[in-house]
């Protein structure tokens, strides 16, 4: 009898073990070490929060998070890539900081049929005639901030403006932007290399040439550097700064006063009054005790958007063609109001104009002052003639 009882217990264990739902395995991969590293920690910070919020668990399904550093190199986004894949056996990947490793496994991931759902790098060939339907985007494509600092430099009647950027797709897309919106003149376009920290020669140009405005880009720990350069070589007291991805939620706790009055675009703020963006800026503060940044702010909402894409299909993420159709409704509430997709799966959104100045606890943080384009759709997204599931 004792010997029927345990086999029946044991039995039953079983059947417990056998009905609970195995977790959904999903890759995170972003800059995660060196100067860049703020980025990357943000997204995947905002990333976790918008999980532990939902009880470990989106669209009611727990998830795995496995996370991987891409040190902004080509080869080891591959190789991490490779072991998510194959390994890891993921179904979904999120994250990528940088363009560079963005073109590097775009098409790895989604020639295997995995979704990826970037929140930040957005490259134009992959808006563009590299589109695929297993990728979706929650940031933007990488022009669309430099066209919102074109319009509202044009707005403001800044004849002349030299623009400056590293010289990868990134920086390549954001020049093309800015030109695209701006009537003024670009008269010079300077490219400095991705891992260059020293600007004082390119300053030394823009200085001779004294242009009306500068235009940067320059992301991450580039930004802390060429701010802090631009104001030892004084040209703080003679010229304004616009930029994109330079004076932001990443870099401000470095620049602090440095930074105040520069100006800076893109389609999200700490300050939007939305509630699902109030909600979200107090509990990132909360936990991390820091404001977030865009960075962190797309990538909440990847959680945000997977969240209700996987509950509409009751977790079955295999389904493919009904995910991705739950994909495309973007059926959540955005930090940045309204929200939907294009037809190349990039936002269609609003975008805003920021400058700097220091809030209640005396941090350097963004305000809004401009909206120069609504609903705005991206270039690219006519070249794409993407193949249905």
């Amino acid at each position: 009898m004792r010997k029927l009882l345990l086999a029946l217990a044991a039995a039953g264990l079983m059947s417990v073990g056998a009905s609970a739902q195995a977790p959904l395995r999903i890759g995170f991969v972003g800059e995660l070490s060196g100067p860049q590293a703020p980025l990357g920690q943000d997204m995947y910070d905002a990333f976790m929060l918008a999980v532990e919020m939902n009880g470990g668990k989106l669209g009611g399904v727990p998830v795995q998070v496995i996370k991987e550093d891409s040190q902004l190199k080509p080869d080891v986004a591959n190789q991490v890539v490779d072991k998510l894949l194959d390994k890891d056996r993921v179904q979904i990947v999120t994250g990528i900081t940088f363009s560079n490793i963005m073109m590097a496994v775009h098409k790895k991931i989604t020639e295997r049929g995995v979704f990826l759902i970037g929140s930040n790098a957005g490259p134009s060939p992959i808006a563009g005639a590299q589109c695929s339907p297993y990728f979706f985007s929650t940031s933007w494509q990488n022009d669309n901030q430099a066209e919102s600092v074109g319009k509202f430099a044009s707005d403001k009647g800044y004849r002349n403006v030299i623009a400056m950027a590293p010289n990868y797709q990134a920086g390549k897309d954001a020049i093309a932007g800015f030109k695209r919106m701006y009537k003024g003149t670009v008269s010079d376009e300077i490219y400095t290399p991705l891992n260059q920290q020293d600007f004082s020669a390119e300053l030394a140009q823009v200085a001779a040439k004294r242009p009306d405005a500068l235009y940067v880009f320059y992301p991450g720990g580039l930004g802390v550097n060429f701010v802090k350069q631009f104001h030892q070589a004084g040209l703080n007291r003679s010229m304004t700064v616009m930029s994109v991805s330079t004076a932001d939620g990443t870099t401000l706790p470095a620049l602090r006063d440095t930074a105040l009055g520069m100006m800076t675009g893109t389609a999200w703020g700490p300050d939007f009054p939305n509630e699902a963006n109030q909600k979200f800026v107090a509990a990132f503060e909360k936990k991390y005790n820091r404001i977030p940044s865009q960075y962190a702010a797309q990538s909440y909402d990847a959680a945000q958007l997977l969240d209700s894409a996987i509950r509409k299909v009751r977790g079955k993420v295999d389904d493919k063609t009904a995910f991705h159709a739950a994909l495309k409704a973007a059926d959540f509430k955005s930090v940045r109001g309204n929200f939907k997709f294009g037809t190349n799966q990039f936002p269609v959104q609003d975008y805003y104009m920021f400058d700097v100045v220091k809030d209640a606890k005396g941090r350097a943080t963004l305000r809004t002052v401009a909206k120069p384009l609504s609903n705005h759709v991206d270039a690219y997204a006519a070249q794409c003639n993407m193949k249905p599931l």
